[in-house]
């Protein structure tokens, strides 16, 4: 599965090798609520196709039709919407809310090109865009950071997929792969036991071949990855667990009772892991809501990775917001 932001780049530079014209649409800022966040993206050619979400709603609508009447900008510019009471009903934008999107027209494949490539491999990018000119510029990004206009830039940043890997291909398991998928996380599951991996129905996984520890260091766990083992057997369970706590994943859990979370521990120390290693398990793994059934576990696991994940973005934009205020001269240290 490729991230929605993949997709919409791989159909843009489709489009534009054909010969078509192309534009992309990104929310740069909303007020009140919204139903898609900063960063959202679209892609729309001038014969109304359309791939991609700006708002989930009648926006898209809009955006087609400007494209086949030829009212999108020939360069870039701003569009809003849910301006007033009357536009708001109409766009079908919730009670307050507004949006402003940074409408471009993409010239060639080749500005986009190196956009994809880096998504492909992993890593930050930061776009920026001058508004009413056609100069891009790429750069490094830093985690955290959200699409924003500043200084007649449009500042767009491209990061990783989301990833979870799943160690143990049971029932659990089996729930975890289909929520994950439906939240846009690319899922990758791990489980060396041919009697369990001939049972799995679930499409769209990346099945990963090996022990867990191997696999946990083939994938190169990085700080866009979750890794939850749910086999319930030891020998898998910590094998993976040894290498994910050492790895830079943003989340790592466990399934088991508290008290064979504290065992797990136990045997986690005697393999040189430290305490602040050791500290990173979530386990047991989850959310507390009483969950008891396969796929009531599976909400609650999922609802804690969201959670660390925002709590994490959240942090990391706050110490961005202090390091620029830092250089700008806005902040006095004593």
């Amino acid at each position: 599965m490729h991230a929605p932001e993949q997709q919409v780049l791989e159909h843009a530079i489709a489009w534009l090798q054909a010969g078509h014209r192309v534009h992309l649409c990104n929310v740069v800022k909303t007020w009140g609520s919204s139903p898609r966040l900063p960063g959202a993206m679209l892609a729309v050619r001038e014969d109304g196709q359309l791939l991609g979400s700006v708002s989930g709603g009648c926006i898209e609508d809009d955006l087609i039709e400007r494209a086949r009447e030829g009212r999108l900008p020939a360069v870039n510019g701003l569009l809003e919407y849910g301006v007033s009471r009357d536009e708001a009903q109409r766009y079908g934008i919730p009670c307050g809310g507004q949006l402003q999107i940074f409408v471009e027209q993409v010239q060639a494949a080749t500005q986009l090109l190196p956009v994809l490539e880096s998504l492909q491999q992993r890593k930050l990018l930061r776009r920026s865009v001058r508004l009413g000119s056609g100069e891009a510029v790429l750069g490094e990004a830093m985690p955290g950071a959200v699409a924003s206009l500043e200084d007649g830039w449009f500042h767009h940043y491209f990061g990783p997929q989301w990833r979870l890997l799943i160690i143990g291909a049971n029932q659990l398991g089996a729930m975890l792969a289909s929520m994950a998928q439906a939240l846009e996380f690319h899922v990758l599951l791990c489980d060396p036991r041919e009697e369990i991996r001939a049972q799995w129905q679930v499409e769209g996984v990346q099945w990963c071949d090996g022990m867990p520890d191997d696999v946990v260091l083939e994938t190169a766990a990085d700080s866009y990855t979750a890794i939850v083992a749910v086999t319930h057997d030891p020998k898998l369970d910590d094998m993976a667990l040894l290498e994910a706590l050492r790895s830079e994943a943003f989340y790592v859990g466990a399934l088991g009772s508290r008290l064979n979370q504290e065992k797990r521990r136990e045997r986690l120390r005697m393999f040189d892991l430290n305490e602040e290693e050791i500290s990173r398990l979530h386990g047991p793994v989850g959310l507390q809501i009483g969950s008891r059934t396969p796929a009531e576990i599976a909400v609650s696991i999922l609802a804690e990775i969201i959670q660390i994940r925002s709590q994490q973005r959240d942090a990391a934009r706050t110490s961005k917001s202090i390091a620029h205020a830092l250089s700008a001269g806005g902040v006095c240290a004593s």
